[in-house]
């Protein structure tokens, strides 16, 4: 019989390759969404303490997943806020880039720094260049102190917009830049608030501009720079008309007279109709007016009573329809509204008689013809014309 060999304790404990007889490790609790997100961070914080900078977007995938996390942190502020206390090399710190002096200063790694023999601007064993003029201002965006007083026009274009008042269109040129017109700069609204005088730069002409941008900042760019932006990143806004002159004019291979716009007077002897200053009828007919209006008194469109002729023009290739709806568009507001009864009983609403100035109408109507309208409108308070 073999002799049974006795093993201390000690010795059983020891010749454990299992691990059946150590003590079980204590289970760490299961990381909660905060323990998630610094511990992820702390990774990144890693890559900067091993390679003394930030993750790039590089065709290394590890490090490409680190530098889409940072982005993902960067554009959350409350991941920025959470992060703060473990933010050991000021990747998170939020710097508004405003000048030259603040790309040096945002310096974390001490890249821009050193002794003067390592300037990175000191060029050796370069031939010297041809000095070049560089520009004395460049524009930047900053808080507009008076956006109140601009606020409500973003409101109206965005009202605009939606109804198809206006339409989002593609911009062609720097003369479509004016002042009182509109643009889409990289997704964000804009009004020309002002343009300055001519500058002349290098041949060329150009002006500085007062920008509005409905996010509530402004700037001053120079007209040029505005529109190789435009060109690139943006659109134009209609103008308020400018749709409804679509259509307006007909083509054909050679013109033909198509009828005749015409202003009225009323000549009624109803004291609410006669006490009305400045009331014109304006009207489109494709055959002679005179002929026209000849049974005026037992219309309801000519107020059931006689009319006088103001003005007559004739047109060409004009579309009827198109006409009355941009004459009521421009001088709607200031339409009469007044219920007529005719021979029949009937109650009717005339909606082309105005209330405007005889000279303003004219000059609207002129407008029309060459196609000019779209760059005005008309201001009820003053009863004039304004350029937009």
């Amino acid at each position: 019989m073999d002799k049974l060999i006795e093993f201390s304790l000690d010795e059983i404990l020891e010749d454990d390759p299992l691990g059946l007889l150590s003590e079980p490790k204590v289970r760490t609790k299961s990381l909660n969404e905060d323990d998630r997100l610094v511990s992820s961070f702390e990774e990144i914080n890693l890559f900067i303490e091993k390679n003394g900078s930030e993750p790039k977007k590089s065709t290394n995938m590890s490090e490409r997943t680190l530098y889409s996390r940072l982005q993902g942190i960067r554009e959350n502020p409350e991941k920025i806020a959470a992060l703060k206390p473990y933010d050991r090399f000021n990747i998170l710190q939020v710097v508004e880039i405003n000048s030259i002096d603040d790309i040096l200063n945002d310096d974390a790694f001490g890249l821009l720094g050193g002794d003067d023999s390592d300037d990175i601007f000191t060029l050796k064993h370069i031939p010297k260049q041809k000095e070049t003029t560089m520009p004395d201002y460049v524009a930047t965006r900053k808080p507009c102190k008076e956006f109140d007083k601009y606020e409500y026009l973003f409101v109206k274009i965005q009202e605009e917009l939606k109804t198809g008042i206006r339409k989002v269109v593609k911009f062609q040129n720097e003369q479509q830049i004016k002042k009182g017109y509109y643009f889409i700069l990289k997704g964000v609204l804009l009004y020309v608030a002002d343009v300055g005088e001519p500058i002349k730069t290098g041949g060329k002409t150009n002006a500085r501009l007062k920008l509005i941008f409905e996010n509530g900042t402004e700037s001053d760019m120079l007209l040029r720079s505005l529109s190789a932006e435009l060109y690139k990143h943006g659109k134009r806004v209609s103008e308020y008309d400018e749709t409804n002159l679509e259509g307006l004019y007909e083509v054909n291979e050679k013109d033909e007279k198509s009828g005749y716009i015409y202003i009225l007077e009323s000549k009624s002897e109803d004291e609410k109709i006669a006490s009305i200053k400045n009331l014109y009828k304006i009207g489109y007919s494709t055959i002679p007016v005179k002929e026209r209006i000849k049974n005026a008194v037992a219309e309801p469109t000519y107020l059931m009573a006689p009319v006088r002729i103001i003005s007559i023009y004739e047109t060409y290739n004009m579309n009827t329809q198109k006409f009355e709806q941009l004459i009521h568009r421009f001088f709607g507001k200031v339409c009469l509204n007044i219920d007529i009864y005719g021979d029949d009983g009937k109650r009717y609403t005339p909606r082309e008689w105005f209330i405007a100035p005889l000279n303003v109408i004219e000059q609207a109507i002129e407008f029309i013809i060459t196609g000019e309208i779209v760059n005005y409108r008309y201001d009820q308070v003053t009863e004039s014309l304004i350029k937009r």
